[in-house]
């Protein structure tokens, strides 16, 4: 909830502004310093989930129950629809008057996208697609690597403030195209809200109905972006040195043990994929 209301409330302040109190860069700093808050707040409660791609990352890696996959993430949808109406309630008069109080998608302006991602008009269905799968990739092959121990792990207390950088980055670099959702709920909650706000449908149809692509591909981007993370570093990472003060028979136990928590992440791994593809 708060990365989008920080987000939101940023380019509602600069759309509105015409450019005069912020700019692009304002608005990512904004989603960045939003998705740190919020992962101090919650990182001990509910993990700090609240990127729907992420939370079905996790559960693929079986670090997540699949049981609450869509609690988690009718919730971050939920969290996302409130915080948006809670920028148009604060922004109201500004939107109103930016927009001579014709809530629309397109035209010089237009206010939908200071809630909802929409594509650039030079973008295809499948490049947009592509740009939303790599966006989210990067993201989960990032942030999957911040808590390896048998790699550089990150210190626990700063985990937030780098996925906030991490987060950053990705906006800073991807979202010229489709404005860089990478996070289904982010835009699904805030296309909602302008639904029942007053720009009514066309926030689903236009552009080729292309609502569905910042809805689906983070979910494909994450999963792909945690294969490469598993098949090209974690499987790859050796095995922890073990405590210099055991014996060499206490070596051969403790790097067998190892190798057999090795075998249980695979095997679990496996289980985790199999019920995620329906398999019995």
């Amino acid at each position: 909830m708060k990365c989008s209301l920080f987000g939101c409330s940023a380019a509602a302040q600069v759309k509105t502004s015409r450019e005069t109190k912020g700019q692009f860069l304002s608005v990512n700093m904004a989603f960045s310093v939003g998705v740190m808050s919020a992962m101090y707040l919650t990182k001990n409660i509910s993990g700090a989930h609240f990127n729907p791609a992420v939370t079905l990352s996790f559960c693929v890696l079986g670090q997540v129950p699949w049981g609450k996959l869509v609690p988690y993430c009718l919730s971050q949808v939920l969290g996302a629809y409130l915080a948006s109406g809670l920028v148009y309630m604060v922004y109201y008069d500004a939107i109103m008057e930016f927009s001579g109080g014709v809530l629309t998608v397109y035209g010089p302006n237009e206010t939908a996208s200071i809630f909802a991602t929409y594509p650039s008009e030079y973008m295809t269905l499948g490049r947009s697609f592509l740009d939303q799968v790599v966006g989210t990739g990067m993201l989960m092959l990032c942030i999957l690597c911040l808590e390896e121990k048998r790699n550089t792990p990150a210190p626990s207390e700063l985990i937030p403030a780098i996925v906030a950088v991490i987060v950053l980055g990705i906006s800073m670099s991807m979202s010229a195209n489709c404005g860089a959702a990478i996070n289904p709920a982010r835009d699904l909650g805030p296309r909602l809200l302008t639904l029942t706000a007053g720009w009514g449908t066309e926030v689903f149809t236009c552009y080729n109905y292309w609502f569905w692509v910042p809805l689906v591909a983070p979910l494909i981007g994450g999963v792909i972006g945690t294969f490469i993370y598993l098949f090209f570093i974690h499987w790859h990472l050796p095995d922890p040195d073990p405590p210099e003060s055991l014996s060499s028979l206490s070596t051969i136990n403790y790097n067998l043990v190892n190798k057999l928590c090795c075998i249980d992440f695979y095997k679990s791994f496996v289980i985790s994929i199999s019920q995620s593809l329906h398999f019995d």
